[in-house]
């Protein structure tokens, strides 16, 4: 009565350590899956966010630059391009960079860009904004 007791321990031991190793390897996957995950998560957040800071430090270098330059003249012209990139540049400084998880940004980075191209079209400039991962440009 000892040998098939011996042997179905031996099975049960065999299918224990087929479902013991199963679970195991679920769990070093899924650990390792989600380490995976934050790092991809982290690099796209990291790149993403300096393109955005990329693109809105260029509007704002190019709005402190000619609100600069229309002083030196003011006349009604002037200042009615001159409010406008005041109003430029404080949806700039409002823009909230330190908050990730901001859920207005993409709305009112889009508020900004189309201030932007207001300004520009006030200007006269031909505007042409590109963000590359080697460089950033704006044309005119």
């Amino acid at each position: 009565a000892e040998a098939p007791s011996r042997s179905s321990d031996m099975f049960d031991e065999i299918v224990m350590a087929e479902e013991r190793f199963h679970g195991e390897g679920y769990q070093e996957g899924y650990a390792e899956g989600s380490h995976a995950g934050v790092v991809e998560g982290r690099r796209y957040g990291s790149l993403h966010g300096a393109k955005i800071g990329s693109e809105i430090g260029c509007y704002l270098g190019f709005a402190l630059t000619w609100h600069c330059l229309l002083q030196k003249c003011m006349d009604e012209k002037n200042s009615k391009k001159i409010r406008a990139l005041d109003s430029l540049i404080g949806m700039i400084q409002k823009f909230p960079y330190e908050d990730p998880t901001y859920d207005k940004l993409q709305e009112d980075l889009e508020k900004i860009r189309g201030k932007f191209k207001q300004v520009c079209s006030m200007l006269n400039i031909q505007s042409d904004f590109r963000i590359g991962t080697e460089r950033s440009s704006l044309t005119f």
